[in-house]
């Protein structure tokens, strides 16, 4: 096989933008065959930058998969509460799927996708990019190298940034959780997964507290207004879509605001569109901070904090083992281990792959592909070994609202 053939389901930020961008890169090996999306400035752009025949070029997703089949795998990139359809149709047609995450905002859904990927002998993978960087990859060689002997605890952070905040989860997509999901599922069932990579034991109990404190009406401040560009306090607010959107033309977060990117244009989406509402007047109802505690086999601890409260977007984390503890920020792409007894550490600075999420995007898309081509062995991240991650995430919501801790055992038996 020369060139793989790819669909993709959505033409947005993901579908778009972040996994269509690598067939840029990749012309020798990928090929992007076919597009549904009901936005037409997205299918038109993504259908001029693939060069894809009118034939297969659709405004839905059941359009595509009402026809026989158009490649050898498709991306599904649509909004939370739309993968489970287009997922099932598509394995049942006997395309292999990259799914974008979360596998389903329902739970129920979710365990039943697992059990597609072992009745199916698809490649059926989900898009937990975070096992994919090099940042993270070298971490979890450390820990199975046994560097710092026995992990005992875990803790992880994911400092979502206050603009990437009131962005996504205060203005955007993923604001409120009856529309799509909890932000303990959409934003962070990396965090879940990857929290259980490393760990590579089962999650056992899980409790998590948080609330959303501070964007809503209560706290705005005296003199805003419901939208930004006609605030007479803009200049001094930091969740300022003004400051926000503006000063990135052509990039993102802007080209989810408009698909138009002119100064023109964003001003009329910031005028009358979601981005440009006071971030203490949105219809917003997650949690804006939440803390995650787990209980692991063999007695391992984790701790889990995520943040819309932070300068910088990134994950930090400590891992303590008997022997000694790892340090790292993936961001600045490096990782410290110290171990007891030894006032020196050795600092890490992995291989750096270029595209988003730290190279996750590139890596993962680099594994489906290679799958696509019939490379032996199993997805790092296939849909059945995902399920597990989302449980746990399922159930840190269950918990959070519930005031009680959840056994997952327990959870997992009544909810499904």
């Amino acid at each position: 096989m020369s060139k793989v053939k790819i669909a993709v389901i959505g033409a947005g930020d993901r579908g778009k933008d972040r996994y269509g961008a690598y067939g840029h890169s990749h012309k020798d090996t990928v090929e992007f065959v076919a597009v549904a999306e009901p936005n037409p400035l997205k299918r038109e752009d993504f259908v001029n930058q693939h060069h894809i025949s009118p034939e297969n070029v659709f405004s839905s997703w059941e359009e595509l998969l009402a026809v026989d089949k158009l490649a050898d795998g498709i991306i599904i990139a649509t909004q939370d509460d739309m993968h489970f359809e287009p997922t099932k149709l598509a394995l049942e047609k006997g395309y292999d799927v990259l799914l974008e995450k979360p596998m389903s905002n329902d739970l129920k859904e979710t365990v039943q996708l697992g059990e597609l990927a072992k009745k199916f002998d698809n490649t059926f993978m989900i898009c937990h990019v975070l096992r994919y960087t090099p940042f993270f990859a070298k971490i979890k060689s450390l820990i199975e190298e046994g560097v710092i002997g026995e992990v005992m605890s875990v803790q992880h952070n994911e400092n979502i940034a206050y603009y990437h905040m009131a962005h996504s989860f205060v203005r955007g997509n993923w604001r409120n959780s009856d529309e799509s999901s909890p932000i303990i599922l959409a934003k962070s069932c990396h965090d879940m997964d990857i929290v259980l990579w490393l760990v590579g034991q089962r999650c056992k109990k899980i409790s998590s507290f948080g609330s959303l404190s501070h964007f809503k009406a209560d706290n705005q401040p005296e003199g805003a207004s419901d939208r930004c560009l006609s605030c007479g306090v803009e200049e001094t607010c930091p969740y300022s879509a003004k400051k926000l959107y503006y000063k990135r033309l052509g990039t993102w977060p802007t080209t989810v605001v408009t698909d138009i990117q002119t100064e023109v244009a964003l001003t009329e989406a910031l005028e009358n569109g979601p981005y440009g509402r006071c971030a203490y007047k949105c219809d917003n109802n997650v949690c804006d901070h939440q803390v995650t505690i787990m209980e692991f086999e063999k007695g391992i601890t984790a701790t889990f904090n995520l943040s819309a409260f932070t300068e910088e977007q990134n994950r930090t984390l400590k891992i303590m083992g008997t022997k000694g503890e790892i340090r790292g920020i993936d961001t600045k792409n490096q990782i410290e281990v110290r171990l007891f007894g030894n006032e020196d550490y050795t600092l890490i600075e992995p291989e750096v792959l270029t595209g988003g999420h730290n190279g996750g995007d590139t890596g993962i898309m680099n594994d489906f592909v290679s799958l696509l081509k019939g490379q032996e062995g199993k997805a790092l991240t296939s849909a059945d070994v995902s399920v597990e991650s989302h449980v746990m995430a399922f159930a840190a919501e269950h918990s959070r609202l519930s005031g009680k801790s959840v056994d997952i055992k327990s959870f997992y038996d009544e909810m499904v």
